[in-house]
């Protein structure tokens, strides 16, 4: 399993991510609305992009978890091995993460410019095809807005 840039919570609230450092976009974001950051860095603003900054397929964590069960049972019918890309099959670009994360707390994400990091390609956009034709997989969450809103649900701060 491939996972793209893997976002958002559980839907009921129970469990989501936290990781010390944090790699992923949506945390970082989510944690600067909250006031638990003083604001997120964008990591280059001058990639070849629709305004500038990288792309990411987000997908959320759900989705991925259910990728998993439908791999265990592809597992039983197939022998060795198979590796499957699991995203949206959409990009975003760090700013459009940042505008919808605005629009789902209705608080501003504090930002500012930074270099970009070494090695961070301009898109990375998962190609699913394998995992829906293989294991019957396609992401329920499509939403950008909607994976950022479990994320922005669960997230543990004293926001409200």
């Amino acid at each position: 399993m491939r996972y793209f840039n893997a976002a958002g919570a559980d839907p009921e609230g129970d469990i989501g991510e936290a990781h010390d450092p944090e790699t992923h976009l949506v945390p970082p974001v989510l944690e600067a609305a909250a006031g638990l950051r003083p604001r997120l860095t964008i990591h280059g603003s001058d990639y070849p992009t629709r305004n500038g900054t990288c792309i990411r397929d987000c997908v959320h964590v759900a989705d991925l978890a259910d990728a998993h069960v439908l791999a265990l049972r592809y597992l039983t019918r197939h022998a060795g091995a198979a590796a499957f890309n699991l995203g949206n099959g959409k990009g975003f670009t760090v700013r459009e993460v940042i505008a919808a994360a605005e629009r789902v707390t209705g608080r501003k994400v504090p930002s500012r410019e930074g270099p970009r990091r070494p090695g961070d390609p301009p898109a990375l956009v998962a190609n699913a095809a394998s995992a829906r034709r293989n294991l019957g997989w396609k992401p329920r969450y499509r939403d950008l807005e909607a994976i950022i809103d479990t994320a922005w649900r669960w997230l543990p701060s004293p926001r409200r």
